[in-house]
């Protein structure tokens, strides 16, 4: 396991406390950013080059008033987003990569168009721990009976979130997902059919079995239906939830991706339990997801560890982004042992690959 410690060794009491008022300051500085960035300010900054533009020039040749332009920018001065050169504004490092760097655009979506408003009963859903704040966007037990009703835009801002950070992994996996040689693969989990599409494309000897709810399922079949690969997909509706829920047997690999993390500690135990009761004697269970304790920069660490409140307050209010080791911890307890562990996997993955105890 990694130490992380995001503050520096030798820090003073003054330092530390602008670092305090930052996070005081927090949300007023998302939604000015957010602002200066979606309302063109900061494209038009990064136009100008290096002299940039006075507030004055902004407001001639832009639909900003100068009021607008004064507040907003001044908070993305103390943010490092943009600084003051001979009483004009230039876009600075930071706010270049608000403007032009994909994941950090794609967080700032999440957090804004699925989390921003939920986020304010933080509080209710920790004491509670259930998803108060998901009425924010419907009335659904967790967010995942409504995934497929989100309201835009949180809908699109969902699914580029939960994508990049798959997508990124996918490519580079099949090898360790075909390295036994499987037929029968489950996808507990399948979402959208990204994975099992993926798998099915890789390899024509693999026979998929998709598990998830049945809304999702629906919308993973029909994908797979226009890729012309569903001949070779079985479709399994379940509640994993639901304890008595099990899992069709047999399997060679069950694969679970960025899924363990949607669930309470027991009810992933309940989950690991169901799925090495599911695998052939020689099967194999891969998980892979992002553990925010193998990491190598702290910036992956750092975006991890501040996923976890969306699944508190707006997912189901009892999961979380997880050490590796308590994935391992509760495997093990489901009579299962850890044969390879791969780091560095696309964005922030990991590969956590299982067998059976006693094979």
């Amino acid at each position: 396991m990694l130490d992380k410690k995001f503050s520096p060794e030798r820090q003073s009491a003054f330092a530390a406390r602008f670092e305090a008022q930052k996070i005081a300051f927090g949300p007023v500085v998302f939604q000015c950013v957010r602002y200066a960035w979606k309302r063109g300010m900061l494209q038009a900054l990064s136009d100008a080059g290096g002299t940039g533009l006075t507030v004055k020039e902004l407001a001639a040749n832009g639909p900003w008033t100068e009021y607008a332009l004064k507040v907003v920018l001044e908070t993305c001065l103390s943010a490092g987003v943009v600084y003051l050169s001979n009483g004009a504004y230039v876009l600075d490092k930071a706010g270049y990569c608000v403007l032009t760097d994909s994941i950090t655009q794609i967080n700032l979506d999440f957090t804004h168009d699925v989390c921003y408003e939920g986020l304010f009963k933080l509080d209710e859903s920790l004491d509670q721990q259930k998803p108060v704040g998901l009425n924010a966007l419907g009335e659904w037990p967790t967010l995942y009976q409504g995934l497929s009703q989100l309201p835009e835009p949180a809908k699109t801002s969902w699914f580029a979130f939960d994508h990049y950070y798959s997508d990124t992994s996918f490519p580079s996996i099949m090898p360790d997902v075909l390295a036994t040689a499987p037929r029968k693969v489950m996808d507990i989990g399948a979402n959208t059919g990204k994975f099992s599409k993926a798998v099915l494309n890789y390899s024509p000897a693999v026979e998929m079995h998709l598990v998830d709810l049945p809304r999702q399922l629906d919308v993973a079949k029909e994908n797979l239906k226009e890729a012309g690969l569903a001949e070779r997909a079985h479709f399994h509706a379940r509640d994993l939830l639901d304890a008595e829920s099990a899992l069709p047997a047999g399997m060679d690999l069950i694969w679970m991706s960025q899924f363990l993390s949607c669930f309470s500690e027991p009810a992933i135990a309940s989950i690991l339990q169901r799925a090495a009761d599911a695998l052939s004697s020689t099967g194999q269970l891969l998980i892979m997801d992002t553990f925010w304790d193998r990491q190598r920069y702290d910036i992956a660490a750092y975006c991890l560890i501040n996923t976890s409140p969306y699944f508190t307050a707006m997912a189901s209010g009892n999961s979380k982004i997880y050490e590796s080791g308590d994935y391992i911890r509760m495997a093990e307890a489901a009579g299962l042992r850890l044969l390879t562990a791969r780091d560095d996997i696309g964005y922030c993955h990991s590969l956590l690959r299982f067998a059976r105890a006693e094979g």
